[in-house]
């Protein structure tokens, strides 16, 4: 019985089986229960015969610590695999089977559960964490198993009493004595087997309970919790009062996830019943701050039932304040969408779940009579109250599993839109009926696309049938209202800018099929008029884009309605081509001053035209040629207005686009492919002239658009086998890559104030701040990305590189991404750009403070952090970075020792004080390269050099030192001659390293290093110098043995005999068995603002927490309740620390 492959076995069997061999020989059956639960927690020890009868419980536990191997990391509760999470499901259900079938007469012996208990209750206190685990879990189930045979004790001693007040009550002629004898008999036999219940269970909550739910494992806790949980639900009468409530209250605190879970959990299962709810209300008003707090929870998982936890609190009136709500409200827009939903369903059931008698009798009422009418206003003041226009989304997807009949009832939404108000209804606000469509717009969307919207979910799954069927019910039903009424929507709304883009985005989700079947033509026609009418309304550049989409979801060849929809769209772009043709050669007249009207026409006709380019390919009105007229017009007078430039180059752009993409598509001529290549490049000469113009908006277009160009026509154009378009392969000159880059640092790189001057009128504000941060990520971005695909020299990513520390906040996160990608392309080359950019600050510090300056500066401090920053990106596999940092060293040495003193080699070279920034790097190199890198240094050194000791030359002490730091000093090339003094400086200033990791060497042949040395070259003869060791190169203080944790956590010494294994001291950072140390188990771990809780022992008389079950409805004679451990008189005494501080 014992092995613990019972899990498959029948544990009906394996009971009855046990309860036969106790009939027999209780003392055999015990010894095998006892193994059981030993070898369950993962013990190879055996229980023998002769220890049962002569030993105690703790000489066995004793024992049995002995021989368990603490090396072992796992225990069956804890090892992954099927069959372990069987077994732990097994061995809960084998404990209540085995109460269950002893029920009636083996557990009241006196023996067997004494037996099991004292065992349980000893494990539990056990060093070992398995032992304690296995016996906590084993006595909680065992603690349930028992209040459910309580429970039932209760109820037949209810039904033992009623029937005998039944038979007293009657008259005495038909009164039966003996069976009133039978029945006070058997009453007071349960009467007594509850006793002993009792008994037990009281043995159980305070030998296991009470020290085990703040033990220092989670797991445990979390059991304690949960199980306790289960008792108040399952025997409310007993448990469900502030006694065991208080428990559960103070361990939500604690500072693991899965155990404040547990305690959300418990909760739930008392809250669901609403009975249960004046038996909460003290432990509600105590802990309510505490579960809404628990809302924003760390842990998403805790968040989520805490929010859950309180939509059940709402079934109690008057119990959360408007605040508390308030609270739980905005959590609709939070990213994490169970967070979300949960929010969601709370709001629901706070705001939109109560009806009002009197809609009962308009529940059949459709449109705004309906009864969603009310609730479709209250979502809508809600979500302008919460003052998030552009989440309304977030909101409808929060709500959309709760309220789908409400979000779905768009023919309500539409009436309210559509209709007039009835007598007496305030009408919606201009500002209400835009956000009523908003909500509309989002509510379609979620119907017809089945998805949450970006930022929620890992991404779009795979749809069951039903849900494919609900898509395909919920299209139809969407198109066949709005075919109707989006015509007379536009019509309504058509002036309003924010609202007709809103709606114009409904025909994106119609099923366009349905505008042929169900005969819907004619409002089709209207559609389209009206859409013509917007357009031709409305400059505005969302409205035309939104129009622009439109025309693009209509014109679908696959439906019969193309042929009405391109009708149409073509003859809109025929009025505006010739329109904007006939504008532009007004306006470009020579001679004439253009006035403000006809650049307005010209504007807005452009605006028009992009925005229908930007969807659909108007190669055939050959917009190219009048576009560049406009440009090329532009850069001639310098006059031209900022507007029109943009939008020309915008439209232009579009235009080269569509003609690559006809080329890519379908079989080209030579022509068109010259065709093509010629107007893309005189297209990026126009943007490069209008890079250098004064209007700083013209010039950020100008910029990106020249960033995406020069990215579609790289060398990235003929990938995937498309050899045919080589000649359109653009390699911009240096010239322009050197004007590229001085945008990016005139406009990019700036000061935040400055951005705001520059600006044109533009408030100083918070929203304005993260705009312009964000375009200037833009066009850094745009940047950065030539130099990863190589379209522009990756030296040109110094100037770059170099502002990594000051604007680190602003763009770090791109820099180091761009450094990533250069660094996989060519790892030389991207180190050789590093040292470069260090060089340039080092060049303008000079330029700036001149050669005399002070290395302590914030300036050479601030390279100095750049350069650790630097060495930090290339991580910690040296084998991979050798060359490069090889590389690295060699430039930063050349760079040192390039420009020589010009009052003689007495003095050092100018740029010596470069090597304590190349410093930084000599982590980096491997121990043979550092020989190899002390070797070429010393190529550049003098004799007087080796011999100077003034603070000039401290730059090269240092950088030699950091040379030599883990190398061989046989193989240095240093005399043996050392002075006393300095060798002495030497021997105490260095260590050899311990406890590293040793990377293997390999040969540096001369032929295979970069420094193509000759093998015969000798060194100079130069004196050794001291270790000059800074803060930075300093290593880590390491502890010595006696002082790791063994400080935190002394070893008895019965445990001594063993080398320390850090795993094996604290259980909690990893997952060896034993604790060696009692105080790691007793203290508490709950979370608290102080950090900890007083020993919650402490000053508490568990004398009066005995398990009393409450009397029967008709035994007077029982005593009540214990007092209530919630009562205020007890909250202030300061020995009872109920509630954390």
């Amino acid at each position: 019985m014992a092995n613990v492959a019972f899990i498959f076995v029948s544990f009906q069997s394996v009971v009855d089986d046990w309860i036969e061999s106790y009939k027999h020989d209780r003392d055999i059956a015990l010894l095998d229960l006892i193994n059981f639960f030993i070898q369950c927690s993962g013990c190879k020890g055996v229980v023998t015969a002769e220890m049962f009868r002569h030993m105690q419980n703790s000489e066995i536990i004793r024992k049995m610590t002995e021989e368990f191997d603490e090396d072992s990391g796992d225990y069956p509760l804890t090892m992954a695999g099927p069959q372990w999470k069987k077994f732990k499901s097994s061995f809960c259900e084998f404990i209540g089977v085995l109460v269950r079938q002893c029920q009636y007469s083996i557990i009241y012996d006196e023996y067997m559960m004494d037996t099991v208990i004292s065992l349980l209750t000893g494990l539990s206190d056990s060093q070992v964490r398995a032992f304690r685990h296995t016996s906590t879990l084993a006595a909680m189930k065992l603690m349930t198993a028992l209040v459910n045979v309580a429970l039932n004790l209760s109820i037949n001693m209810d039904n033992t009493q009623r029937q005998y007040e039944a038979e007293r009550n009657k008259i005495i002629g038909k009164r039966a004595n003996d069976r009133l004898e039978l029945l006070l008999q058997k009453r007071k036999e349960l009467q007594e087997n509850q006793d002993e219940i009792e008994n037990m269970m009281n043995a159980i909550f305070k030998g296991v309970f009470v020290h085990r739910y703040r033990d220092a494992i989670a797991e445990i806790r979390a059991i304690c919790i949960e199980e306790i949980g289960i008792w108040m639900k399952m025997y409310s009468d007993a448990f469900l009062n502030d006694s065991y409530l208080k428990y559960v209250g103070w361990t939500m605190h604690d500072k693991q996830g899965e155990v404040r879970l547990k305690c959300l959990t418990a909760l739930q299962g008392l809250y669901y019943n609403k009975e249960l709810n004046s038996k909460l209300e003290l432990f509600t008003s105590r802990f309510k701050d505490r579960i809404v707090s628990m809302t924003l929870d760390k842990e998403y998982d805790v968040a989520v039932q805490a929010i859950k936890l309180l939509t059940l609190v709402l079934h109690s009136e008057e119990v959360l304040t408007a605040e508390d709500c308030e609270n739980v409200y905005h959590l609709v827009y939070s990213a994490h969408r169970p967070v979300a939903v949960a929010a969601g369903e709370f709001l629901y059931k706070k705001l939109f779940s109560r009806r009002d008698p009197e809609d009962d009798g308009i529940l059949k009422r459709r449109g705004r009579q309906s009864p969603n009418a009310n609730l479709v206003k209250t979502l809508v003041f809600f979500f302008l109250e919460s003052e998030l226009h552009e989440h309304a989304a977030y909101l409808v997807d929060s709500m959309w599993d709760c309220a789908t009949d409400l979000l779905k009832d768009w023919e309500c939404m539409n009436s309210l839109l559509l209709e007039e108000p009835l007598n007496g209804e305030e009408p919606l606000t201009d500002r209400q009926e835009s956000a009523l469509i908003e909500i509309m717009l989002c509510t379609i969307r979620q119907a017809a696309e089945c998805h949450p919207p970006v930022g929620r979910g890992t991404g779009k799954r795979v749809l069951t049938a039903k849900e494919k069927k609900t898509q395909l019910d919920d299209r139809t039903k969407i198109t066949e209202l709005f075919a109707v009424a989006l015509p007379q929507l536009l019509a309504k709304y058509s002036v309003d800018a924010e609202k007709v883009t809103n709606l114009l985005q409904l025909p994106q989700y119609f099923d366009l099929e349905i505008y042929t079947t169900g005969r819907l033509e004619k409002h089709l026609d209207a559609l389209l008029r009206q859409i013509r009418d917007i357009v031709e309304k409305h400059t505005d550049i969302d409205v035309l884009e939104a129009c622009s989409k439109t025309y693009h979801a209509l014109c679908n060849e696959e439906f019969t309605i193309f042929n009405r929809v391109d009708i149409a769209r073509s003859q809109l772009i025929d009025e505006l081509a010739d329109k904007f043709n006939r504008l532009l050669e007004d306006f470009l007249q020579e001679g004439e001053e253009p006035d403000e009207d006809d650049a307005y026409q010209v504007l807005s006709t452009l605006k028009r035209i992009t925005a229908f380019h930007n969807a659909h390919d108007l190669s055939r009105w050959d917009l190219f040629g009048c576009n560049y007229k406009l440009l090329k017009t532009g850069i001639e007078n310098g006059d031209m207005p900022e507007q029109i430039v943009i939008h020309a180059l915008q439209c232009t752009h579009y235009v080269i686009l569509w003609q690559l993409a006809k080329i890519t598509e379908s079989s080209s001529t030579k022509e068109d492919l010259l065709r093509l290549k010629k107007q893309m490049r005189v297209f990026c000469q126009i943007c490069q002239h209008y890079l250098t113009n004064v209007n700083t908006a013209v010039k950020e277009q100008a910029f990106t658009i020249l960033c995406d160009v020069l990215m579609i026509f790289s060398h990235q154009i003929m990938t995937g086998g498309r050899d045919m378009l080589e000649p359109l392969v653009y390699t911009p000159d240096s010239s322009l890559q050197s004007e590229l880059l001085s945008f990016i640092l005139d406009h990019v790189f700036i000061d935040q104030d400055d951005d705001n001057n520059s600006a044109d009128g533009q408030q100083d504000d918070e929203a304005s701040k993260i705009e312009a941060l964000h375009k200037r990520r833009n066009l850094l971005a745009a940047f950065c990305k030539l130099i990863v695909y190589t379209v522009v020299e990756m030296n040109t990513a110094a100037d770059i590189f170099k502002q990594y520390m000051k604007y680190y906040n602003d763009y770090g996160d791109i820099i180091k991404e761009t450094m990533s990608k250069t660094r996989q392309i060519d790892k030389i080359q991207c180190a050789k750009t590093l040292i470069l950019s260090l060089q340039q600050l080092f060049n303008e510090m000079i330029q700036e403070n001149g050669y005399n300056f002070d290395r302590s500066s914030p300036t050479f401090s601030g390279i100095k952090e750049l350069a650790r920053r630097f060495a930090l990106t290339f991580g910690l596999d040296q084998l991979k970075t050798r060359e490069a940092i090889a590389m690295l060293h060699k430039d930063g040495i050349e760079f040192a020792f390039k420009e020589p003193n010009p009052q003689g080699e007495s003095h050092p070279p100018l740029n010596l004080a470069f090597l304590d920034i190349l410093s930084e790097f000599s982590s980096k190199l491997l121990r043979q390269d550092k020989r190899t890198v002390y070797v070429y240094l010393e190529k550049f050194m003098t004799f007087q050099m080796s011999l100077r000791r003034e603070d000039v030359w401290l730059p090269l002490m240092s950088y030699r030192n950091s040379l030599l730091a883990g190398g061989d000093d046989d193989t240095m090339s240093v005399i043996s001659g050392i002075s006393s003094r300095g060798s002495t400086v030497r021997n105490k200033k260095t260590k050899p390293a311990t406890g590293k990791r040793k990377v293997p060497e390999e040969s540096s042949s001369s032929d295979s290093m970069w420094l193509n040395r000759e093998q015969t070259m000798h060194t100079p003869v130069m004196m050794q110098t001291p270790q000059l060791t800074s803060t930075i190169m300093r290593e880590p203080k390491r502890l010595r043995p006696e002082e790791s944790y063994m400080g935190v956590y002394p070893m008895q010494p019965e445990h001594h005999q063993a080398p320390l294994d850090y795993k094996y001291v604290d259980d909690r950072r990893g997952t060896s068995l034993m604790e060696d140390d009692e105080e790691p188990i007793v203290e508490d771990v709950m979370m608290s603002s102080e950090g900890r809780i007083e020993d919650l022992n402490e000053g508490m008389d568990f004398d009066t927490m005995d398990i009393d079950l409450p009397p029967s409805k008709n035994r007077r004679e029982r005593t009540e309740l214990k007092p209530d451990f919630f009562d205020p008189a007890s909250i202030m005494d300061e020995s009872l620390p109920f509630f954390p501080t």
